[in-house]
């Protein structure tokens, strides 16, 4: 059986990462992903590049509409490996942080923390207010993992597209999903 990762992606900028995530997760064969996307996800990423609707729809192997309440991963019986939502807004990461879930995005991060699966959030805010921090303190209390997509050079990136492999690597590193994933290089000592 496919290993199940959700993929939630929220209306803040750097939806690359989220099309990245996907591109990485179709090469693996033993990977079943279940995406769900906010309409303020659609609109900050329809105006950072085009066509994107589509091309996330084309990588994912499952799609939800974001009320759909009734949706598998609605459910802690629905067994997934883990949750990474990237980017996550401060709207979406608020929601999660106090158990609000008017959304299937939201419901299903809140499924992740009580089954105890990893729950990956991009927080993708900067600079941060202490509220901010705060709702990340919480999130964190809960058993989330707060992972802001932050550059590493250790694997001398040449390009903007190295520095997003990189972080959504590091991203699906945490799941634990005991795969190898494509192309990482870890840090090996200096």
């Amino acid at each position: 059986m496919r290993k199940r990762v959700v993929v939630g992606v929220s209306g803040a900028s750097g939806g690359i990462y989220a099309i990245r995530l996907l591109k990485l997760l179709k090469q693996i064969a033993s990977i079943e992903t279940h995406l769900i996307m906010t309409d303020s996800a659609q609109r900050s990423m329809s105006l950072e590049m085009s066509d994107v609707k589509y091309a996330l729809a084309d990588m994912a192997d499952i799609i939800y509409d974001i009320n759909d309440i009734a949706a598998a991963i609605a459910s802690g019986s629905y067994e997934t490996a883990g949750m990474i939502v990237v980017p996550c807004s401060i709207k979406t990461l608020s929601g999660i942080a106090h158990s609000y879930s008017d959304n299937l995005l939201i419901r299903a991060a809140d499924v992740t923390l009580k089954e105890r699966r990893p729950l990956v959030l991009s927080v993708r805010e900067t600079p941060l207010h202490l509220g901010h921090l705060r709702l990340m303190t919480t999130a964190c209390e809960q058993g989330a993992i707060i992972m802001p997509p932050l550059n590493a050079f250790y694997h001398q990136p040449k390009t903007i597209d190295d520095l997003i492999d990189n972080s959504v690597r590091r991203m699906l590193q945490q799941l634990k999903l005991d795969i190898e994933i494509p192309n990482y290089q870890s840090w090996s000592g200096g």
